[in-house]
């Protein structure tokens, strides 16, 4: 681990005038220290914001919620609001790891994690993530694990977060205190596909501080759920997921929010299965017909074809769970 120095902040002015001259900011740790472990991440500085009051979940005035950015994956999963309006939340943040690192990492630091790519974290592999120019040694190495959608010539990892599917699959939004104020983006903003610039993964302006992710009201009754593939059932990261969340009215589907894990270079969205589902009345056969769209677009390497299927299999499943308790 290369040298670096450290300080605490106690308010959001003191965090963000560390952030505008360079300093990192850390709360829970849990994927930044083991990068500095590996010497992949060598910050100059860490500005520990754990004493930020952002550690609320509340209902937002026109009925979503937002969880703010220091709130714990255990927290955030179990609580009362998230499990009632949004059990995929729960459901994809209780599958992420294990019960000790739910306890330590946080809502904003899980959406900000980087790649489990072994090239990215082999500091002698070329990565044009963690190195511009170095080039991508996932292209032509063993990629069973790398993405089938939205991957480039320049990178072909897949972003990580459980959580962070829910969140694409529900619109959410990601509310940013910066030098220039407060803004919020579009969660399907906030991460950014690699093309000619991996490196550059997220929509942040220098110096600005993820305060919390905000999920819009839906109508209800809403039904929503998390289904993770992987290669075992302890902690690992997933080969594909599908995150799901159905509004059914009158006995025909009125809305359909559906995103995919594990095989996108970030969270996929699956906009024909979604236009596939809406206006339709629910069956095995329109889950099973929904579902052959969700590997639309994909561009499978020498290893990972079998993930093509699979997605379709993911999604299908997950729907049927979701559908059929509606």
């Amino acid at each position: 681990m290369y040298p670096f120095s450290y300080t605490k902040v106690s308010d959001t002015r003191e965090a963000l005038r560390a952030g505008r001259q360079g300093g990192r900011y850390i709360a829970g740790g849990t994927t930044l220290v083991d990068l500095m472990r590996e010497t992949v991440e060598r910050p100059d500085t860490l500005v520990d914001i754990s004493d930020l009051p952002l550690r609320q979940v509340t209902v937002t005035e026109r009925g979503g919620l937002r969880i703010g950015a220091l709130v714990s994956m255990a927290e955030a999963a179990a609580h009362p609001k998230v499990r009632t309006l949004y059990p995929v939340i729960s459901q994809a943040l209780e599958l992420s790891a294990s019960a000790q690192l739910r306890n330590m990492a946080t809502i904003g630091g899980n959406i900000m994690q980087r790649t489990r790519c072994t090239y990215f974290r082999d500091v002698t592999a070329g990565c044009n993530k963690r190195e511009a120019g170095s080039g991508c040694a996932a292209l032509h190495g063993f990629n069973r694990t790398h993405a089938i959608l939205g991957a480039s010539d320049h990178c072909v990892a897949t972003h990580p977060s459980d959580v962070a599917v829910a969140f694409a699959a529900l619109e959410a939004s990601v509310r940013l205190l910066g030098p220039d104020g407060e803004r919020s983006i579009p969660f399907s903003d906030f991460l950014l596909r690699p093309g000619l610039t991996p490196h550059r993964e997220q929509a942040l302006r220098q110096g600005e501080l993820i305060t919390g992710v905000e999920i819009p009201v839906y109508p209800r009754p809403l039904r929503s759920g998390y289904l993770k593939v992987r290669d075992r059932q302890s902690y690992e990261f997933a080969l594909t997921s599908a995150a799901v969340a159905l509004h059914v009215k009158g006995g025909v589907i009125r809305e359909a929010k559906v995103a995919a894990g594990g095989v996108g270079t970030v969270p996929w969205k699956l906009p024909a299965v979604e236009q596939h589902l809406i206006g339709r009345r629910p069956s095995g056969a329109l889950w099973a017909a929904a579902a052959e769209h969700a590997a639309d677009g994909a561009r499978p390497l020498r290893h990972n074809g079998f993930k093509t299927e699979l997605l379709r299999w993911t999604v299908e499943r997950q729907l049927r769970i979701t559908g059929d308790s509606t």
